[in-house]
């Protein structure tokens, strides 16, 4: 198991990741690539993973970063990846993708599309590193959730779905790998300005809707997940584990607009 952490009067490490390898699937753009620009940042040795060559590459030469091609849809390379990256520390993975429709509309083709990548591929990753991770008795996993593991609307079901069995899958690993010294927890952003949700950029009305539903009243830049990705990674959050941390900006909070008069 991991030796306790105790940094009783010297904090100033706290946040630091000196020494550690982490890897970051999804680290071509949005908030896979924030998380992998701090953890760098914070002195981590980083491997970006992406299936987009390109914007992986860029990411990766941005930060002195080793880039990977990974596509998560491909199961071998995945069981691969530990093997060939060596004793990783800290896994981060964001990948996802949604389809914004009603339930009885959904085909089984956009169903499967969902599920194999939000949710098969949580799960692969997670069994790909967790096994290594434990037996070398440390390890922290980090996956990416959604307020909608908790709250959902109309047109999102498949998408809340399989966030809420990330959350579900997540917390397993953590109970499984905990005795082993293998932190595992989720990161549930708000609305967040990235590819995924590029479309609803553009729609005003729909945009100023889920701002305000927010107690900041805007939305959230991928760089501002970072700081949450950085936290789990490091012996700051040593004893913390099975969570899942909200970074919303007061959404699941609030229910409602309304003020009440003077």
């Amino acid at each position: 198991m991991e030796d306790t952490v105790d940094y009783t009067g010297d904090y100033t490490r706290l946040f630091r990741v000196d020494g550690k390898r982490a890897v970051v699937v999804g680290a071509g753009s949005g908030i896979g690539r924030e998380a992998a620009k701090a953890l760098a940042a914070h002195g981590a040795e980083v491997v970006c993973a992406d299936r987009d060559v390109d914007t992986l590459k860029e990411t990766a030469s941005g930060i002195g970063a080793t880039a990977y091609p990974l596509d998560l849809l491909d199961r071998d390379a995945v069981r691969a990846a530990p093997a060939e990256l060596g004793d990783v520390d800290v896994l981060v993975f964001t990948p996802a993708t949604n389809v914004r429709r009603r339930l009885i509309d959904y085909s089984d083709t956009e169903f499967d599309r969902i599920v194999d990548l939000n949710l098969r591929g949580a799960f692969d990753l997670v069994r790909a590193f967790g096994r290594p991770m434990s037996e070398r008795g440390r390890g922290s996993i980090i996956g990416f959730a959604s307020v909608r593991a908790v709250m959902v609307e109309p047109g999102q079901g498949i998408y809340a779905a399989t966030k809420a069995g990330i959350v579900a899958l997540l917390r397993t690993a953590a109970a499984e790998f905990g005795p082993h010294g293998v932190r595992v927890n989720a990161i549930a952003p708000g609305v967040t300005e990235t590819t995924m949700t590029a479309p609803m950029l553009t729609d005003t009305e729909r945009y100023t809707a889920y701002a305000q539903h927010t107690a900041l009243g805007r939305w959230a830049q991928p760089s501002e997940l970072a700081g949450a990705v950085v936290y789990l990674a490091s012996d700051a959050a040593s004893y913390v584990t099975a969570s899942m941390l909200t970074v919303d900006g007061g959404w699941t909070a609030i229910d409602g607009r309304y003020e009440p008069p003077d």
